[in-house]
Parts: structure tokens; sequence; C-alpha cells
């Protein structure tokens, strides 16, 4: 790639207000914007010379002043569940992980929003090597288009932004990914099919409520207070669980949206009955779900998950408790789809 593509503003970094301030200040109509958003995210174009309904001194300014291109796929791996990971390639080389879980009654793609991760969670591989940067919108966006062309077979329904990085930690271009996932002009996904997962970084958590956005909001909680919670997530020494707690009460009120815990059960660790008592005492009253979701081994961790009678029997406890729970069967594990594997397997082969 030329250094003078790699400059270039990406036209999926645009909202289609932009991009027609664009149009206009090269004196072309505004209302090319709706088209060239259709040929984008309806129509899956990867270039400017496919929009023919454009003409052709235009296609060809587009193509001059803003890039359209394709992600570069190192590896995409299919699981035996139909689960598929992609491993994509940015223009400096950086990679993130994508995923395609489909379902009887849905299909999800998983995306990244960070090359890395700076949160180092003590069981998971994202923020192993630690973080290099955000994503761009385009960078974002790009990993659905691409995976829509793909997914055929399985057209998706569902988006979460529970992949590499932490989504609240690069907020605006989230934000403007969702709001053209969300655009009746671009890819017309309805709110309430979005979900953002979070760490539990309090003040976005907090910003994101007033946005005025049904997006559902899924919380790695993974732990039980602030002591468990501590040994897990770093992130819990200056975001405290009791104030995670009442952030995500807040956070349900004032949207009237039910938030979901993310809650991974490794051997006596976090699956106890100490930890069912806690959890209960600290979601009394606050209608949410809880996914409990078995450790997917790490080499890099010496953690264990839980036998399925030890899983099955700490469910049981939390709704004798008064917490209602779910077992989320992790998808997609002979191909290392836990997050981050694959993107640390690459970087371990290529620093050989």
């Amino acid at each position: 790639m030329s250094q003078e593509n790699v400059l270039k503003k990406d036209v999926r970094d645009l909202t289609l207000e932009e991009l027609s301030d664009y149009l206009v200040s090269i004196g072309e109509k505004p209302f090319r914007a709706t088209q060239i958003f259709e040929w984008i995210y309806k129509k899956g174009a990867a270039d400017f010379s496919a929009m023919r309904n454009l003409p052709q001194a235009l296609r060809k300014k587009l193509a001059a002043d803003l890039a359209l291109g394709p992600l570069t796929v190192l590896k995409a791996e299919v699981a035996l569940d139909e689960t598929t990971k992609f491993l994509f390639e940015f223009r400096d080389r950086e990679t993130v992980e994508t995923v395609l879980i489909p379902t009887d009654t849905r299909t999800t793609i998983c995306i990244s929003t960070q090359a890395g991760c700076k949160f180092g969670c003590k069981f998971c591989a994202s923020g192993i090597g630690g973080w290099s940067r955000n994503l761009d919108c385009s960078e974002i966006i790009g990993q659905i288009l691409h995976v829509r062309e793909h997914a055929k077979k399985h057209p998706f329904s569902h988006v979460v932004f529970m992949g590499t990085g932490e989504p609240l930690d690069n907020y605006e271009n989230v934000l403007r990914t969702i709001r053209l996932l969300n655009s009746q002009k671009a890819m017309n996904i309805a709110a309430r099919r979005i979900t953002i997962s979070t760490c539990g970084i309090i003040p976005q958590i907090r910003k994101l409520a007033q946005e005025g956005l049904q997006v559902e909001l899924a919380v790695s909680l993974h732990g039980y207070n602030n002591d468990s919670r501590n040994i897990l997530m770093p992130v819990n020494r200056r975001y405290k669980f009791d104030e995670l707690i009442a952030a995500c009460r807040e956070y349900a009120r004032k949207t009237g949206r039910q938030v979901t815990f993310e809650y991974i059960l490794i051997r006596n660790v976090t699956c106890s009955e100490v930890a069912a008592k806690e959890l209960a005492r600290h979601l009394a009253g606050f209608e949410c779900k809880m996914n409990l979701i078995p450790y997917n081994r790490v080499e890099e961790f010496e953690h264990e998950p839980p036998t399925k009678l030890e899983m099955l029997a700490f469910k049981t406890r939390l709704a004798e408790l008064g917490v209602h729970a779910t077992i989320r069967m992790p998808r997609g594990r002979d191909v290392g789809a836990a997050c981050g594997q694959l993107r640390h397997q690459h970087k371990i082969a290529n620093s050989v």
C-alpha cells in the first residue's frame, strides 16, 4: 500500500452529514452521500469504481481523495460448530480478531475495538503483550462488512463489541460505529441487537446512559466483591466493585435496558458458596441478567474450569438466592475462539 493511500481519510470514518459536506465542498450534490452509503453499507462495495450510478468523474475524485477497500485477512478458521474466527491485519500490521457465531436462532458478529488491551485481566489472552492503539471507526465497521460478505449462509442479526480491546476506552470511534450500524441509511441494525461489553469504566458507562441509545450493556464482573475482583481484574483498583454495581443500576434506570453481567467460572476462585451469597447480596433487587462463562484455558494462566456438576450446582445456588443466571457454553474452542487467542498465537509465531 502506498504512503498516499495510508494518509487518506477512509470514507467509512465519515457520517452521512460529513460525507455530504465533503461532496458539497467539491461541487457535488449532497444526495450523492446517500448513494455512496447505499453502495458501501447495503451492497457491500469495496471500491468506488463499483458505484455505477455515480458519474465517472466523481468516482475518480472519490478514489483520489478517500480510501475504501477490504481488510487484509491473515487467517480464517472454521470450528466444528461453524463458529468462524478471522484474523485481520491493518495498514500498520496490527492485527485483531473477529468472530462469526451462528446459532439456531441468531447469528452474531463479535468485533474488536482496539489492537491489544491495556486492562490486563488475569484470564484473558487479549491483554497479553499490552495495548497498541485504538481502532478507527472504518477499521471496526470494516470487520462487520467483511464478515457479512463471508457469511451468506448465516446472515448476521446481532453485533457484540466483545472482541479484543475495551470498547468504552475507544468511546468516540465505538459510538460512531454504532450510529452507522443503527442508521437506516447505513446498516439498519436495531440498537437492541447491539451489545457493548465493558470491564467497568464507570465514567463512560454513565456517559453512555446519556446518549439516548437503546444498546445493550454487558459488564464483565468476574468477581463477587472488591477483594475477589481485584484478583482477576486490575481495573477494579480504580473502579471499585460497589461503585460499578451502583453505576449499572443507574444505567438501567436511565435507559430502561436490562444490564447483563458476564461472570467467569474458575474452579476455587469464582465458583463457590461464598461467591453465590456475595453476588446475591450485591444484586438484591436489581433486575439484571447474568451469564456464567466456563473458563476457556489460556496457556499463560494457571486457572482451571469447574466441572459441569460444579457449574450446575453454582447456577442452582444462585437461583435459590434470587439471581437468575444462564450458563453460556464457549463456542469455537477448537479454533482458539477465546478473546485474543488467535492474535496472540500469531504474534508469537511472528516474533520467533
